[in-house]
């Protein structure tokens, strides 16, 4: 595993590995304590370039919104299999009714979850100011594959083919 110390070129590295990604699972706590998930559309990456917040349109009046005000610690899992990459984000969420931010990042695709468009009054954003985050990023592709099985069984699990990177966002 290694790590990275750079503010800067730690919110690039996050940038870099999940700008391509266009659904995350967002996992909120329910007022009862379990923890609930749901497919998110990320932000478009480039409409607004990554300064630590990571944006999602919603409905002011959706169960998810309720439970972040109540608990505001969310994590955000993008996946790109195809690639063996897997990124974990922690971070605190907040609701933002701000109708030029909305109109910002609005995006034609977002139709097909608020048919109402943009100017429907109940759509809003959570903003999600990221603290951390960690990427598994292995060699992809069938021979990738078969290197990451073989090195891991010829060290006996102790060594990983590819990287785990915490990434300090603050």
């Amino acid at each position: 595993m290694s790590s990275h110390t750079e503010d800067k070129s730690d919110k690039k590295l996050l940038s870099d590995k999940i700008k391509d990604i266009r659904m995350a699972m967002m996992t909120t706590v329910d007022p009862d304590g379990t923890l609930h998930s749901r497919p998110m559309a990320s932000q478009d990456f480039k409409a607004l370039e990554f300064d630590g917040d990571l944006w999602f349109m919603t409905y002011a009046s959706s169960h998810k919104v309720t439970e972040v005000q109540q608990h505001q610690q969310v994590n955000l899992s993008y996946s790109k299999p195809g690639d063996n990459l897997y990124v974990s984000v922690t971070g605190t969420a907040q609701l933002v009714r701000d109708r030029q931010k909305i109109k910002d990042l609005w995006n034609p695709i977002y139709k097909t979850w608020f048919p109402n468009g943009e100017d429907d009054p109940d759509i809003a954003l959570l903003k999600v100011h990221v603290d951390s985050a960690e990427y598994w990023d292995a060699p992809s592709g069938k021979m990738g594959f078969l290197y990451t099985i073989t090195k891991g069984l010829a060290s006996h699990g102790e060594k990983q083919a590819g990287e785990d990177v915490k990434l300090d966002i603050h």
